[in-house]
């Protein structure tokens, strides 16, 4: 599936505030907690808990969100298809970050184990 640029600019002006409490539904349903979702965040865009609760706060665009990140260095090796879109095939930057994130939240629903969803070299 072939992104167009009103959908990169869709992701790009959606609040992280906006799709947190689906992430925390999610997660939730699936008997995981709140503290292995933001260990994922954590993970990936190195914010600890009370940077994530500012964020949502100020109700931050994904932009920003990621702009403002330092995305681990390991985040490359998430791979495979989130929303119709094969996550190491999205050519624009940002939409890759955000299914990165949505990606690690889908593999905390679905079980995997934390060390795996963690990925190291």
């Amino acid at each position: 599936m072939k992104a167009t640029a009103a959908h990169h600019e869709r992701i790009a002006k959606m609040t992280f505030a906006s799709v947190y409490p689906h992430y925390i539904t999610k997660v939730e349903k699936k008997g995981r907690t709140i503290e292995e979702l933001h260990q994922v965040i954590e993970w990936l865009t190195g914010y600890d808990d009370h940077k994530i609760q500012e964020l949502i706060e100020s109700k931050v665009t994904f932009k920003t969100f990621f702009q403002e990140a330092e995305l681990n260095e390991n985040a490359p090796l998430i791979k495979g298809v989130i929303c119709g879109y094969r996550i190491e095939e999205i050519e624009e930057p940002l939409t890759q970050q955000v299914r990165f994130l949505d990606k690690l939240v889908d593999e905390l629903a679905r079980g995997r184990k934390m060390e795996k969803i963690l990925r190291k070299e």
